[in-house]
């Protein structure tokens, strides 16, 4: 995606998901995020600069690849609330869980939540490894960690059924090639704000040499 901010929103707007109160929920988020990023460091000062390329359009790309109406979805580590609270602004009917370990963020992903209307959101405050096993229907995580550890972290909150849409920016071709003991259908597609950047999207069908 090239011509910045301008070509950002404009995308956003012809999203068909992103009505008015959409683009005025994701406004609402910049505007917050840009002050709280003075109070702590939720993404880097110089992202800011580029933030409806860098963060919001590169979260709500997501969507074309999830159906509308799968629901619930898991946002994993999702720190600023990228991609989790984009998806929650531009699907608001859509259960969002999003999965923090940090107490700051913790408190500012509940306010952030509160004040954007989203009642549909769940933060949960835990590390992933300890929060309760249920089934999901989507599974996001940005920059997490890597390919096979986040798949060992998180494969039990997943059904044959379960889409997976993991930005990995650069590396996604190289940690799907790398991945050798699961079973699935994921491939890579392109990013929309980065060109060397890709989205590993799929489902996941359980370790090699174990039962579904």
């Amino acid at each position: 995606m090239t011509g910045g901010e301008v070509v950002a929103r404009r995308w956003l707007s012809e999203f068909p998901e992103c009505d008015v109160q959409a683009m005025a929920r994701l406004e609402q988020f910049v505007t917050l995020l840009r002050a709280e990023n003075e109070r702590q460091n939720l993404v880097s000062q110089a992202s800011l600069d580029t933030v409806w390329q860098r963060h919001i359009v590169d979260s709500a790309q997501l969507l074309a690849h999830v159906p509308r109406g799968t629901t619930p979805w898991l946002d994993l580590g999702t720190g600023a609330g990228f991609p989790g609270l984009v998806v929650a602004a531009m699907r608001p009917e859509c259960e969002v869980l999003l999965v923090e370990s940090r107490a700051r963020r913790i408190e500012w992903l509940e306010l952030t939540r509160r004040q954007l209307g989203l009642d549909q959101v769940t933060v949960i405050g835990s590390r992933l490894e300890l929060m309760e096993t249920r089934k999901i229907s989507v599974i996001s995580a940005r920059a997490f960690a890597p390919l096979d550890k986040l798949l060992g972290l998180s494969a039990r909150f997943s059904t044959a059924e379960t889409l997976w849409v993991l930005p990995k920016g650069r590396s996604a071709q190289q940690e799907l090639d790398d991945l050798r003991s699961w079973r699935h259908t994921f491939h890579v597609k392109q990013s929309l704000t980065e060109p060397q950047a890709g989205i590993i999207v799929g489902q996941l069908f359980g370790r090699k040499g174990k039962s579904s």
